[in-house]
């Protein structure tokens, strides 16, 4: 999918460009996390673009570094097509992969009439009653377990181009949709546009928060059109969380794109600033009670439109920015209780949730591992994420062996090195999930055709 660009602007620069793992098997919660209101682990979107070019290519030179650093993590999925007709399949069968890991699926809503302003990401709905058929579609796909919605990135922050009834026409859409996405699963938190620490103030910025109904949504979001360091949108989002209390709207919680953000500032785009960095890597465990999450909304390798098409993805860009950034936590999310919900009551997913429970042998004791394999079964392929597990002393690197179902064939691997591509498949770790403390568990996955159903893997330290 392509995801879209454009300009922005602060107090007087132009500044930046938008567009848009966990171990599988931890379950998830809304409420009671010790920082925000959501815990749990983030889903990693198996075909996503860096995934699909890390398996294409796997000989490139910047191929391991792109795939341990960008690949690995959970990004947000973006819906930027026009797509009234298919859309809500689309959803359901991406909320239906995430809900089988029980794991928590960002999605970016980036589909609202005359967006941009007409600028590098123009497009959207073509009015605002066909955005609210299709925000009425995509609503019922999402299910009734935790979702993450960013709901239309600079539709708040970018309004130069609207007269006053526009604005005020917009506001209301974004009230609505805000509404019919809460509706159709009251366990989705939305998140509306905040703009960035260089952009607008934050006096101005509740304010328009709450002409677009922020009252009915979680919070917002901020600096996916930036590179902002994370401690200034922080203290952004206290100052607007400040201006809404003082508006009696009390509860609303930040969230922020650290995609871009761990290296310098400067030119708006980046495209051409090979001295920017992936930021914090993605999480729900953000040690702050006003920030529910630190998200990757923009997709790091995914171009602004400068050099390159805006929304393609750019293997140089994806190094330039993972490049000499720090390795992931190689530690696994805290685990939560899995949702006691009952199953969506909306149309199922086009992806079936796994048949059988990953095996649930105990570790097992020395310095050996035992691995666990959950298939996500759809028709014509899968994805299998498997847990490797350290025994009661830590290990320093593993090998796992997958027995794949006849007929079945791997397309891509994450997290690990594939050894083969069919029958008996040997996978090791990568560099960064090599060591594994005592009784600790660490993950990796991969896709493919056919039938997985029935695979089973062992483990060897």
């Amino acid at each position: 999918m392509a995801i879209l660009s454009s300009r922005r602007r602060s107090a007087a620069i132009g500044v930046a460009a938008v567009a848009g793992l966990a171990a599988a098997g931890v379950g998830f919660a809304v409420g009671g996390a010790s920082a925000g209101t959501v815990s749990g682990s983030l889903y990693r979107d198996p075909s996503s673009a860096v995934v699909r070019w890390v398996a294409a290519n796997p000989g490139d030179s910047r191929a391991a570094v792109i795939r341990d650093k960008i690949a690995s993590q959970p990004q947000a999925r973006w819906y930027a097509n026009f797509n009234p007709s298919t859309i809500q399949s689309e959803v359901s069968s991406f909320i239906g992969a995430a809900n089988a890991a029980q794991q928590i699926p960002v999605l970016s809503v980036y589909e609202i009439t005359n967006r941009d302003c007409g600028g590098a990401s123009a497009g959207g709905a073509p009015d605002l009653n066909q955005y609210q058929t299709w925000v009425s579609n995509f609503a019922r796909g999402l299910g009734n377990q935790t979702v993450l919605i960013i709901l239309e990135t600079d539709s708040l922050a970018l309004q130069t181009c609207l007269s006053t009834g526009e604005l005020n026409a917009r506001n209301q859409a974004l009230t609505t949709a805000t509404q019919t996405i809460k509706s159709a699963n009251p366990s989705a938190k939305v998140y509306l546009d905040g703009g960035h620490s260089t952009w607008n103030s934050a006096n101005d910025t509740a304010n328009r928060l709450r002409a677009a109904g922020v009252q009915y949504a979680d919070g917002f979001f901020t600096n996916v059109s930036n590179f902002n360091p994370t401690s200034s949108e922080a203290n952004f989002g206290r100052a607007v969380i400040s201006a809404l209390n003082g508006m009696g709207i009390s509860g609303k919680r930040q969230v922020i794109d650290t995609s871009r953000n761990g290296g310098a500032a400067g030119d708006w785009c980046a495209d051409d600033n090979t001295d920017r960095r992936i930021g914090q890597y993605p999480t729900t465990n953000t040690g702050d009670a006003n920030i529910d999450a630190y998200l990757w909304v923009k997709p790091p390798g995914e171009a602004d439109g400068c050099r390159y098409t805006a929304g393609s993805f750019q293997p140089d860009l994806a190094f330039s920015l993972a490049n000499g950034a720090p390795n992931p936590p190689t530690t696994a999310p805290p685990t939560t209780n899995p949702p006691t919900t009952a199953p969506p009551t909306t149309a199922p997913p086009t992806t079936a949730p796994p048949t059988t429970a990953p095996p649930t042998t105990p570790p097992p004791a020395g310095n050996g591992c035992s691995a666990a394999v959950a298939i996500n079964q759809w028709n014509g392929g899968f994805t299998a994420s498997v847990n490797v597990t350290a025994g009661s002393a830590a290990i320093n690197g593993w090998t796992v062996t997958v027995a794949l179902p006849g007929g079945a064939a791997i397309t891509g691997t994450w997290n690990a090195q594939a050894s083969g591509t069919s029958g008996t498949v040997r996978f090791t770790n990568v560099g960064y999930n090599g060591q594994v403390g005592a009784g600790q568990t660490t993950n990796f996955g991969f896709q493919g055709t056919g039938t997985g159903q029935g695979a089973t893997a062992t483990c060897a330290a």
